[in-house]
């Protein structure tokens, strides 16, 4: 092909290019209009995302001093701009060319007028969204006895909303697609007051789980078979505003399928998510012994309920000092969602792990639940963005498009067996 050059000839679009037989050439001009290239950004896309970008369902989201992210409404791509050795040039179609040099065929050689020559285009890479801001951003103002006894009405919060969030805030100011972010939302049990997305206290939402329990106890009721409008009501007589009474069932309780038919007013209470709160209360006070523990915990669990050890994977580390065995808080619904920032936290916590207690802080995000979560949220009104039934205590799974566990292993860790036999220890890279 030959160089670029300005002269006269027959000017010719996209299309002669385009038409080039093998070991055919062309002459390249510049288009009248050629002119400087920082206005020229060029996107690679894989096919399944060109009819988001046709019409328009995606959105560039970020602070200025964030790299930008685009989001579908539901994944998150990084943008990189690729350079590249070869230039690319950008030649307009004949009927442009056309119009912009209104010239004839006059049997000169024809020629195809370059307009623009990008560097380089940009490409997009599936990223986990940035949803530790989230947790960060809601738990500025926590939701808490003080607030809701002074009953404030929606006129006064609006005046006094620093550290608050609406939706529209938080798309605003979160890197993730919606979808994502309404998961994020579920994750650290997030409800919507007064337009407001809130987490509640941890001490006032296991009050109104140990009201809830009480009640139970004191109407002799089934946690089996709850009917909503007398657990709310009993809430709301207690004291606490109706809709954080039923965001507590939601969390704590799941609605009854009769023969796969939801029954909108019977909730039973899910025996792990109580369980799991319970047994946080008690070690808010830090190490305890195992036996000191197991006592307490069983003591406060209510009748029909079973408590194992098993339920408190992820949430607890255990150590032997001598022949006793201690235990304390570890969950890991408090650690990063970000790899490197995980594994630097866990090798601060122990500078050897066993497989056995590592594996539940750095499972990857599962597939099965992502899609059945995503499903659930398509059937609810945007209003309705936190879905009634799903699990309230979800661990907050790695999720990291494009690597396995093993892949984060290895690139985060090092690996120790002494014999075949012996359990794998990791250690820091």
């Amino acid at each position: 092909m030959d160089n670029l050059h300005q002269q006269t000839a027959c000017s010719a679009g996209a299309e002669a290019v385009l038409s080039l037989q093998p070991s055919s050439s062309i002459s390249l001009t510049y288009h009248s209009l050629f002119g400087p290239h920082n206005d020229l950004m060029l996107l690679e896309l894989d096919d399944k995302l060109l009819p988001d970008i046709l019409h328009q369902r995606v959105t560039l989201r970020g602070q200025p001093d964030e790299d930008a992210v685009l989001c579908t409404s539901s994944k998150t791509y990084a943008v990189k701009f690729v350079g590249t050795s070869n230039s690319m040039l950008l030649i307009p179609s004949s009927e442009d060319v056309s119009r912009s040099h209104n010239n004839k065929d006059d049997g000169s050689m024809a020629v195809a007028s370059v307009l623009k020559v990008a560097p380089g285009c940009m490409e997009l890479v599936e990223v986990a969204p940035k949803l530790d801001e989230l947790k960060l951003l809601l738990s500025q103002k926590p939701y808490s006895f003080g607030e809701a006894s002074e009953m404030d009405t929606s006129e006064e919060r609006e005046e006094t909303g620093l550290g608050l969030y609406r939706w529209e805030d938080l798309v605003e100011r979160i890197q993730a697609s919606d979808e994502e972010l309404k998961m994020g939302l579920q994750s650290i049990s997030a409800v919507e007051i007064d337009g407001y997305w809130r987490i509640l206290d941890e001490s006032y939402m296991h009050a109104i789980l140990s009201m809830l329990l009480h009640n139970v106890i004191l109407n002799n009721w089934s946690i089996n078979a709850l009917d909503e409008d007398e657990v709310l009501g009993m809430l709301e007589a207690d004291g606490f505003p109706r809709n954080v009474a039923k965001h507590c069932l939601q969390a704590y309780g799941s609605k009854i399928d009769d023969e796969g038919v939801c029954v909108s007013h019977l909730w039973k209470l899910d025996e792990r998510r109580v369980c799991v709160c319970l047994a946080r209360e008690i070690l808010k006070g830090g190490k305890m012994k195992l036996e000191i523990f197991m006592e307490k915990w069983m003591r406060k669990l209510p009748d029909g309920m079973c408590a194992s050890f098993e339920m408190l994977e992820g949430e607890i580390l255990t150590e032997k000092l001598g022949i006793e065995t201690w235990l304390y808080p570890f969950s890991v619904s408090s650690l990063p969602s970000t790899p490197a920032e995980r594994f630097a936290i866990l090798f601060q916590q122990r500078l050897k792990w066993e497989w056995k207690d590592l594996q539940p802080y750095v499972r990857l995000d599962s597939l099965s639940i992502y899609i059945c979560i995503v499903y659930l949220f398509a059937l609810l009104p945007l209003s309705d963005k936190i879905p009634v039934a799903a699990p309230i205590f979800m661990c907050r799974d790695l999720k990291v498009p494009g690597l396995t566990s093993e892949a984060l292993l290895l690139k985060y860790t090092r690996r120790s067996q002494p014999t075949a036999e012996a359990e794998p220890v990791f250690s820091a890279r």
